[in-house]
């Protein structure tokens, strides 16, 4: 396969850390707990680190000048490749704990796939960052049926953030052809094998506290793999780019 091939790969996982990182940050001074709010910024600076991983990566292999921090501050809406779940509004805590736990699962199974990856460099990254994401899985898990198993008013705000949050789980369970060829390479984690695990996983936190499992998610128009997005990512581009795009010569 030609290099260029793993380029929307490299955004699908770079961008996706990325918005996620920077949705998490915004909980800053607003987190219902001092410890909570340490561990959301922990989470999310994870993630910011990671998503540095990849964009790096994929920048050296579109060669045309641009750097891990243009790709991510300089890009318009429609050149992301995020995942569309990341990019929705925070919400309550339990939409925010229940957004996380849905990317986490996801998360795992792909990085788990990638530690054994033909890339070397695609190996490297996967396996550091496994050992992160595999708190943030424990973590999320945790608060899902901490929310979900407690008191009443806990357990009806995890009962309207599912179904609120789960028609983005679509892509979450199906990768693109462009994945699957890089999968049959050795490259990329397999989707079929992520779904799965995926699947399995929402299943057993779920049925722990006697969450429903809604149906599998059904593809509809929009799609963060062709920079399809919600409107929620525009919105918050604005905010996240507005200082590189202003002073684009700055240096820190």
């Amino acid at each position: 396969m030609h290099k260029h091939d793993l380029i929307p790969y490299l955004l699908l996982l770079g961008d996706s850390a990325l918005v996620q990182g920077q949705r998490l940050c915004e909980w800053c001074g607003r987190a219902p707990a001092l410890e909570e709010e340490l561990a959301l910024m922990n989470v999310g600076l994870d993630l910011v680190g990671q998503a540095r991983n990849w964009l790096e990566y994929a920048a050296e292999l579109l060669a045309d000048g641009r750097d891990a921090d243009a790709l991510a501050f300089r890009r318009d809406e429609r050149a992301y490749r995020n995942l569309l779940l990341v990019e929705q509004p925070n919400g309550d805590f339990a939409v925010t704990m229940t957004k996380q736990f849905l990317y986490d699962a996801w998360h795992f199974a792909v990085l788990r796939g990638l530690v054994g990856s033909a890339d070397e460099r695609i190996a490297g990254i996967a396996g550091k960052a496994l050992k992160e994401v595999t708190y943030h899985l424990r973590r999320s898990s945790e608060w899902v049926q901490r929310l979900g198993g407690g008191t009443e008013e806990s357990r009806q705000r995890m009962l309207a953030a599912i179904p609120a949050l789960w028609r983005f789980t679509v892509e979450l369970t199906a990768g693109s052809d462009n994945e699957a060829q890089l999968a049959q390479a050795g490259i990329a984690a397999d989707p079929a094998s992520v779904g799965a695990a995926w699947r399995q996983q929402v299943c057993e936190v779920f049925s722990a506290v006697d969450l429903p499992l809604p149906k599998a998610a059904s593809h509809f128009y929009l799609d963060g793999r062709k920079g399809l997005h919600t409107e929620h990512l525009g919105l918050l581009l604005v905010e996240m780019q507005c200082l590189p795009r202003a002073y684009p010569d700055a240096t820190w």
